[in-house]
């Protein structure tokens, strides 16, 4: 068997591949002389079929398996060994006359090669990393908000601005009927809050849904309805009183404390202050990242400029999927595509530049830490070691969560590497700056 490779532009080219009889024929005899053995055809006995009308039923079928499977072997191997880097898979040529009852054949196959570049990390222009704090009014809210939480219920006889209210809203042709809890302070509606207040247990009032919650995404859980149809619905509903409660906050004292934290972690309201300023900031990390991710990802694609083979993978999409697509169909998908492949380029790129390699051991400890983090939601804070390599076992033992974690773990050194030489420009600021400047 003999491959060659005409070079036709820097991103595409064209393999031969040159299949002889001697390369197939012995593998074809073996496999007919054992459809000889198995053969049951009316007249012959088992194993006494003439081998001419094996090769005449079976002969052809068999050769261009065989055929095809010297084809895929040889040409990965050829690709592997040349270390050729090609986007998609190769396309065979499309061959008028071919003629299966040659002795020798030669098979043709485009390919599509990754374009050349280089990445440099030091951008020239600055990218902003956000360093997201938790200013004082935030840390004020959330000690409002624990305090509410963990603080006790105190039952009305009628409803005031401070309350929560038990009930059921109804609708006969929405079909809704459900027992909720709302809270009066988040009503928006003045006609809505004008109806509740002063109203008692037992009373039944009729609401608009339009407005009716200053959070929009309130209203789906208080109707007990889908989220989307309570976007768009504007009806009157009935609201049924059947218990009024007021809370009243929790103490900033130790039982509080204790309850938020463990017993003695937390022994003043300076204390719990600092411990929710570290906790939250801790959270916006993650944002912060993940913004970071986004915006080096979107830089690289829009600065780094190189061509692709569009007409070779644009053919190969074509051809790929389950259902053929039209050029025309192939031509859209290449342009949704193209993209994410820029970004798979860059990336393989950055990755192969700075020798950025996963260990199945440092892959098992990143396992065994989302698995920690997962059964401390549980109240599970120390578990066993023996127990967490047990279950990082049959995690990796799944090649999807594998793909899932070395995924994660590649973007966590991805992020370092672009912390340590990216070139960023740090920038302060509140939570609810950080998200009026980032998402308007």
């Amino acid at each position: 068997m003999n491959i060659t490779k005409e070079q036709i532009d820097e991103l595409n080219a064209v393999v031969t591949v040159a299949v002889t009889k001697e390369d197939y024929f012995d593998k074809v005899e073996s496999i007919l002389k054992d459809y000889r053995k198995q053969a049951n055809i009316p007249g012959f006995r088992k194993g006494q079929v003439p081998m001419g009308l094996i090769k005449k039923q079976y002969g052809k079928a068999v050769l261009v398996d065989e055929v095809n499977k010297l084809l895929q072997d040889n040409l990965n191997k050829y690709l592997t060994e040349e270390k050729l880097d090609v986007l998609g898979n190769p396309i065979p040529k499309q061959q008028d006359n071919f003629d299966w009852d040659a002795e020798n054949f030669a098979f043709e196959f485009e390919l599509g090669l990754a374009p050349k570049f280089e990445v440099d990390l030091k951008t020239k222009e600055a990218i902003t990393h956000y360093k997201i704090t938790a200013d004082e009014k935030m840390i004020n809210e959330q000690v409002e908000r624990l305090q509410k939480q963990y603080g006790k219920l105190i039952s009305k006889s009628e409803v005031s601005e401070k309350d929560e209210v038990n009930g059921i809203f109804a609708n006969e042709a929405e079909e809704i009927d459900n027992k909720t809890v709302i809270e009066i302070e988040n009503i928006k509606n003045k006609k809505a809050l004008e109806s509740l207040l002063g109203k008692k247990v037992g009373d039944v009032v009729t609401l608009s849904t339009k407005d009716l919650f200053k959070e929009d995404y309130l209203l789906g859980s208080a109707l007990g309805v889908d989220a989307d149809k309570a976007k768009d619905l504007d009806i009157e509903v009935t609201f049924t009183i059947e218990e009024i409660n007021e809370k009243e906050p929790a103490k900033l004292d130790q039982e509080f404390f204790d309850k938020l934290f463990g017993e003695g972690k937390v022994t003043s309201e300076e204390e719990l202050k600092t411990r929710i300023k570290e906790d939250s900031e801790k959270q916006f990390e993650q944002q912060s990242d993940q913004k970071l991710l986004n915006d080096i990802t979107e830089h690289f694609i829009e600065t780094i400029k190189f061509d692709l083979p569009t007409e070779f993978l644009t053919k190969w999409i074509q051809t790929t999927g389950e259902t053929p697509l039209t050029e025309e169909e192939a031509a859209e998908e290449f342009e949704k595509s193209e993209k994410g492949l820029r970004y798979q380029l860059i990336e393989g790129k950055i990755i192969e530049q700075n020798e950025i390699q996963i260990q199945f051991e440092e892959l098992k400890e990143f396992a065994k830490g989302f698995i920690k983090q997962q059964m401390a939601q549980f109240g599970q804070l120390d578990p066993k070691e023996e127990e967490l390599d047990n279950i990082a076992a049959r995690v990796l033992s799944n090649q999807d969560e594998v793909k899932r974690l070395s995924e994660q773990l590649m973007s966590e050194k991805l992020l370092a590497l672009y912390k340590e030489k990216a070139n960023l420009k740090p920038k302060e600021v509140t939570y609810e700056d950080f998200v009026k400047e980032v998402y308007g």
